[in-house]
């Protein structure tokens, strides 16, 4: 297992490195790999804090838990159409902030 060397890193190249430059199809599905994790890993948390069931949310949102369980491992990233009925299922506010000037 890599030890923390303590080296300033700039994390543009270390990532053009392990999956191309921006713009390259392999940057880009790895960029959409990572927003589909992202996106389930806030569905978990707002799931997991709204002291819910995969297999309740599923039924909340006419679905099943397989589904929900994809969604939350990353495999599969919901619409969203989907992603917003999933947050209103779970109570969750959503705001969009513009920044100001």
């Amino acid at each position: 297992m890599p030890t923390n060397d303590h080296q300033i890193r700039d994390y543009d190249l270390v990532l053009d490195a392990e999956f191309g430059k921006i713009g390259t199809p392999e940057r880009m599905e790895a960029e959409e790999k990572a927003y589909a994790f992202y996106t389930g890993q806030i569905i978990e948390d707002a799931r997991k804090r709204a002291k819910v069931t995969q297999a309740e949310l599923a039924r909340r949102i006419g679905s099943n838990r397989s589904y929900i369980s994809h969604v939350e491992k990353g495999v599969t990233e919901p619409k969203i159409s989907t992603f917003y009925r999933i947050m209103n299922a779970l109570g969750v506010t959503i705001e969009y902030l513009m920044p100001l000037g």
